[in-house]
């Protein structure tokens, strides 16, 4: 199996013939797809709530812990052994790492915001550009938006380190652009705090990709106890 893995997930340059198959890419993943992602903020909303963070560079620092020991890391693990499974057409492998991100989820908002998000990409990919495998997928139990997308990029042999890259960009940016909305910041110091994030992006994403799913975990605990007390926070935006 890990001769296999490593075929799989060996990479190589994209020809210009592949050029229309990275424009899918950046469909799926811009804010634009329909899967509400703007109306998640990991929490964030009652770190904001509380004083916590109230300028550009406590942001930075609070989604480079999400990114690092939290879902950023451990998204990416379950997108990447996703997109392997459906590589290797094995369907008991890709339904471990569905069930295993499921249950990741660490607070009632978190499973809705992954789950919620993950139903909703099956079914916008689903209804224009369907597949096979991702119709049984969607039909099997519910899906964390990671493996969806993980799936979804193999499915339709989009390569796994631009479809990584690209993943993990736009949960960070994502969690930006929440916070440029609650703290609230200015659209400069947002792409501010994106610029700090580009090292650690880079890094984590190689580190992912080398790693297997025996290796996901996480210690971010404060994330953890942000969403819980978001669920009874008073006055709220965001569904997580």
């Amino acid at each position: 199996m890990a001769g296999q893995d490593e075929e799989v997930a060996g990479e190589r340059p994209v020809p210009a013939g592949e050029a229309p198959s990275l424009a899918r890419l950046f469909t799926w993943l811009s804010p634009a797809f329909p899967v509400g992602g703007f109306s998640y903020s990991h929490g964030l909303e009652w770190v904001v709530e509380t004083g916590s963070i109230k300028n550009a560079a406590q942001l930075g620092d609070w989604i480079e812990d999400v990114l690092e020991h939290g879902a950023g890391r451990s998204d990416l693990i379950f997108f990447a052994e996703a997109w392997r499974a459906v590589a290797l057409g094995d369907a008991r492998r890709l339904e471990e790492a569905a069930a295993l991100a499921s249950a990741f989820a660490a607070s009632a908002e978190r499973r809705l915001e992954t789950l919620a998000q993950g139903a909703a990409f099956l079914a916008a990919v689903g209804a224009v550009w369907p597949h096979p495998t991702l119709a049984a997928l969607a039909r099997s139990q519910e899906i964390a938006y990671p493996v969806a997308v993980g799936a979804s990029t193999s499915a339709h042999g989009l390569p796994l380190a631009a479809s990584a890259q690209t993943f993990l960009q736009a949960f960070a940016a994502n969690l930006v652009s929440a916070g440029v909305r609650l703290v609230p910041l200015g659209q400069t110091d947002g792409l501010r705090v994106l610029a700090r994030l580009e090292p650690m992006l880079e890094r984590l994403l190689g580190a992912a990709l080398a790693a297997s799913l025996g290796e996901v975990g996480g210690a971010a605990i404060l994330v953890d106890i942000a969403s819980m007390r978001h669920e009874t926070q008073y006055t709220r935006l965001f569904r997580s």
